[in-house]
């Protein structure tokens, strides 16, 4: 080989080596841009999590919500009623979360101030207002941002004419209820089937009752212990 030759192939070498280490780096950039691009979502949903998480109820802290709901009556001879009512909502986280398997949960009571109880009879509409002075709840104790729970509870509701239509202006509630809380990081949403049982407990007669099934949505939060 002469001196020629072996100067272009040295030329060459370098050439290649040149080319690789140009092309390695810019394969390490496009991987770190790519890593990073697809990291981004990620890191939101992480710090959604974070937040969400800060934002559940625990035992002693407090819940404030308002909602509203309706529906209409299911059975009987009031089947054709409906019903709207719009609330407050104050609740007391009262135990940390306990129980087997996936009904693990926390207990709340809660009462609510209804100052709004439409009743759209046959003939009239029915204006009232109502207190509920005790519901139960067990929400679940989940890891994701969505926590299911169910409720009971029971009031009272006063209207301006009698419900239903011939028998008292005085009413007893009693309810239970399936939903689920959003959870977010400095409120929630609410949404739930609720069936509501109307009578007046035998103050007047006849108590034919009005039974409804109701969609029910609320916005409020859970407030930390202090």
């Amino acid at each position: 080989m002469n001196r020629q030759e072996i100067r272009l192939s040295r030329r060459i070498s370098i050439s290649s080596l040149h080319t690789e280490f140009s092309g390695g780096i810019k394969n390490r950039k496009e991987t770190l841009g790519e890593k990073t691009f697809c990291g981004l979502p990620f890191r939101r949903i992480l710090a959604r999590a974070r937040d969400t998480r800060a934002s559940r109820p625990v035992e002693g802290g407090h819940e404030w919500q308002v909602w509203t709901g309706g529906g209409h009556g299911v059975n009987g001879s009031q089947s054709s009623d409906g019903v709207w009512n719009v609330g407050f909502r104050y609740g007391l986280i009262l135990t940390a979360p306990h129980g087997p398997g996936f009904l693990r949960g926390r207990l709340e009571y809660a009462l609510d101030a209804v100052p709004v109880f439409w009743v759209f009879q046959k003939t009239n509409t029915a204006y009232g207002a109502g207190l509920n002075p005790f519901a139960f709840k067990w929400m679940l104790d989940t890891k994701h941002s969505v926590a299911p729970y169910f409720e009971i509870g029971g009031g009272t509701l006063f209207t301006n004419t009698k419900v239903p239509e011939g028998t008292s202006r005085v009413n007893f509630t009693s309810s239970a209820a399936l939903g689920l809380h959003l959870l977010r990081a400095k409120h929630n949403i609410s949404a739930e089937v609720r069936y509501m049982h109307i009578s007046n407990a035998g103050l007047a007669t006849p108590n034919p009752g009005i039974n409804t099934i109701q969609l029910r949505l609320g916005f409020g939060a859970f407030s930390q212990k202090e």
